[in-house]
């Protein structure tokens, strides 16, 4: 197996826009925002930056063509520019962008931004005739929601589960991702709500009601990377680490055989253990500290923590029951809110997710900040439908963990 990225590239600084209705703001904007605290977190002038990844994706309603808006918006030194659009992974996509670049030699310090102006496209997230002006999202695959509710019966089919069992864990993802939310100004949504709330709110798909769908937002997340070595000589100190990046991306085996039963995403299980091998880990459930995974739907969070190996098949919905994921608990989930409450401008929602475990391995959480220290924050993004999507696998941790 090739050697990986691990610990060969620092998070030299960071920044992430409010998410939210952002009327006030166009794309520039929202980009600008992340970018000014990444730049003033990394201690560095913008004629610094060597490179950049630009993840969006929507297509040209929101943001516009090419590498072009990102750098007339950050008035970047004419250096290349890469946009790059992988379903909901595209954030960490041009993420993976920018710290390849720099462990390969090929550049010292590189810049990462996602975003998305969603509100501006008219898209709600429910079925439209297309996504944006190419891709149409009412063919044989069906809308997201009935999609993800099928992953939810294939589930419960499987493992013999009691429906209201599943709808009641379900109902304690969306409880805790509104609780945690409710601690951060940077979330959309900051209302806590209660258990009874989500049961009974009104049905989307069998059984996803409202609290169960993550809504749509606009948003832009930064980061700026370089290597380990240049960034202490910048004066940085308790480093940030990247301990691996990997991307899984369906070939077509989900729909194409008896193989797949429908209750699982296979792209993310093999993204995980990718991961943990890139990492050095071999027993997730014991030394991942923090998570922040796609969820879209409550149901796509609780089955991606079996995924991951956080807990064992057929588990989770007892270890979502027990607190094990909230933001108390053994592994956190979504503690800065999640998709749930800062909902999802697609490109950026990657980057937002590295943004929080940065935050919370530095101890500058706030609020929301873990009493125990992190050791390992693993970030996972999903695009796609579960018969057919990209998973990313991104995790961080503090240099030499």
């Amino acid at each position: 197996m090739a050697s990986g990225i691990r610990d060969k590239v620092a998070i030299l600084g960071m920044g992430c826009a409010r998410f939210g209705e952002r009327w006030d703001v166009d794309s520039d904007g929202l980009m600008v925002e992340a970018f000014e605290e990444a730049l003033l977190d990394a201690g560095i002038e913008t004629k610094q930056i060597e490179a950049a990844w630009f993840g969006v994706g929507f297509d040209l309603i929101n943001v516009g063509p090419s590498g072009i808006p990102l750098g007339i918006a950050l008035r970047l030194p004419n250096i290349a520019v890469t946009k790059v659009e992988n379903y909901c992974a595209s954030g960490t996509e041009s993420f993976r962008g920018a710290v390849y670049a720099v462990a390969s030699g090929a550049c010292d310090i590189a810049l990462a931004m996602g975003a998305e102006k969603l509100k501006d496209t008219g898209y709600g997230g429910l079925p439209v005739r297309t996504r944006g002006t190419m891709w149409d999202m009412t063919g044989i695959v069906g809308s997201a929601p009935g999609n993800f509710a099928q992953l939810a019966s294939a589930y419960r089919a499987k493992h013999g589960m009691a429906a209201e069992d599943l709808k009641r864990a379900i109902a304690h993802v969306s409880v805790k991702s509104h609780a945690n939310g409710a601690k951060n100004p940077k979330a959309h949504l900051r209302k806590p709500i209660t258990e009874e709330q989500a049961i009974n709110a009104p049905m989307i798909a069998e059984p996803l009601g409202l609290f169960d769908c993550c809504g749509v937002s606009d948003g832009a997340a930064c980061a700026i990377v370089t290597t380990p070595e240049i960034a202490r000589s910048l004066g940085k100190k308790d480093l940030v680490t990247v301990k691996a990046l990997q991307l899984a991306v369906s070939n077509g085996w989900e729909l194409q055989g008896a193989g797949w039963d429908g209750s699982y995403f296979h792209t993310t299980r093999i993204a995980a253990k990718k991961a943990y091998a890139e990492a050095g880990i071999s027993d997730p459930r014991q030394q991942i500290s923090l998570t922040e995974v796609h969820d879209c739907f409550s149901i796509t969070e609780l089955v991606t923590m079996e995924d991951l190996g956080l807990s064992e098949e057929g588990g989770a919905v007892r270890d979502v029951l027990d607190g094990m994921f909230d933001a108390d608990g053994k592994v956190p989930c979504q503690i800065d809110g999640g998709l749930k409450c800062f909902g999802h401008p697609i490109g950026a929602s990657g980057l937002r997710m590295i943004y929080e475990h940065y935050l919370q391995l530095q101890g500058r959480a706030g609020e929301r900040q873990r009493a125990q220290p992190p050791v390992f924050g693993l970030s996972h993004n999903l695009g796609g439908m579960p018969n057919q999507n990209v998973a990313a696998v991104a995790i961080v941790g503090l240099e030499g963990a």
